[in-house]
């Protein structure tokens, strides 16, 4: 019998029935797909009122209290006056449920791609990753993850191999250097010692910031998690060493505007980078599903996507085994 997958049902009619029954608005008609493959994001238009960002949550990701406990985050962010985007209350509560969907709505909100070369711009990312630790360090989440790389790093590997993703004549390969690289980011953790783990935003990336003439807003808290934090601060360090040290200056002079930096967690970069290329390719591996994926990501399929990402690897083994950048 042929399946379809969940997001296949979401036409048009469906999102903006969903959308007017969940927010108790009337829909202009108007509905743009944006740019989301976790989740599915439209932008709608609202009669007489400005449109909206409505969020249709990936079924089977998270739980309610999962997301809840996101979007209470978000409020308290927005509390602390954090340029973020919290979802919208829709009835008494940020979160609903409508033609088996979680949604949330968000208010719309522009902005350009952000200046990732800027010195002064990433001062003031800085100075608000300062103000979102503040914050997490002031509460716990009781629902989120908890950012373990050796052990996220070690079931991605895992459930890649058990699922026969990688070309045969790859899979020893992969697995010995996946093996190394486990074993060196444990001693890049253990190098750290007992780093204090807060709630943050969890994947706060140039793509997550939207650049206006006035500010900045803050998106997409989907993978906020407990965890070091240097994990909201290493995304926005790209380059060569020498380049990325300079980053670290400006995002760090910020920063500790509001909060100080235990640079033991410099020991922890490249571990997290590791993590994120090992679970990056399980995570496209565990959406083929969902068509949206094939159709965006078509070398995935192909050895030469394999081949790619295990030179990517033992590159990344060398990374780990360098001194941590330095800071002042």
């Amino acid at each position: 019998m042929e399946t379809h997958h969940p997001f296949e049902t979401l036409d048009p009619d469906t999102v903006l029935n969903a959308v007017e029954a969940v927010g108790g608005v009337r829909s202009d008609g108007r509905l743009l797909p944006l740019n989301s493959y976790e989740n599915r994001v439209y932008m709608v238009g609202v009669e007489g009122g400005p449109a909206v960002v409505a969020k249709f949550y990936r079924p089977d990701r998270w739980d309610d209290a999962q997301i809840r406990e996101e979007h209470a985050f978000s409020e308290e962010l927005v509390a602390a006056e954090v340029p973020v985007v919290a979802p919208l209350r829709c009835g008494a509560g940020t979160l609903a449920h409508s033609h088996g969907f979680r949604i949330a709505l968000y208010p719309m909100r522009g902005g350009r791609m952000l200046e990732v070369d800027n010195r002064d711009v990433l001062r003031r990312l800085g100075a608000y990753l300062g103000r979102i630790h503040v914050v997490g360090g002031g509460g716990a989440f009781d629902h989120r993850l908890s950012l373990d790389p050796g052990d996220h790093g070690r079931r991605a590997r895992d459930w890649l191999l058990a699922g026969n993703w990688l070309p045969p004549h790859l899979e020893e390969a992969y697995r010995t250097v996946t093996d190394d690289l486990l074993e060196a980011m444990a001693a890049c953790w253990e190098r750290a010692g007992a780093v204090h783990a807060i709630r943050l935003h969890g994947d706060f990336h140039p793509g997550n910031v939207l650049q206006t003439e006035e500010g900045f807003h803050l998106v997409d808290l989907d993978d906020s998690c407990t965890g070091p934090a240097i994990q909201d601060l290493w995304m926005l360090l790209p380059g060569e060493r020498a380049e990325r040290e300079s980053f670290l200056e400006a995002v760090l002079e910020g920063y500790r505007t509001f909060c100080d930096l235990d640079l033991r967690e410099l020991h922890l970069i490249e571990p997290l980078r590791t993590l994120r290329l090992v679970r990056h390719a399980a995570w496209l591996a565990e959406r083929w599903e969902d068509p949206a994926f094939p159709r965006a990501f078509p070398w995935f399929a192909e050895p030469r996507y394999w081949e790619e990402h295990l030179l990517a690897l033992r590159e990344q083994l060398g990374a780990l085994a360098e001194p941590p950048l330095s800071a002042q």
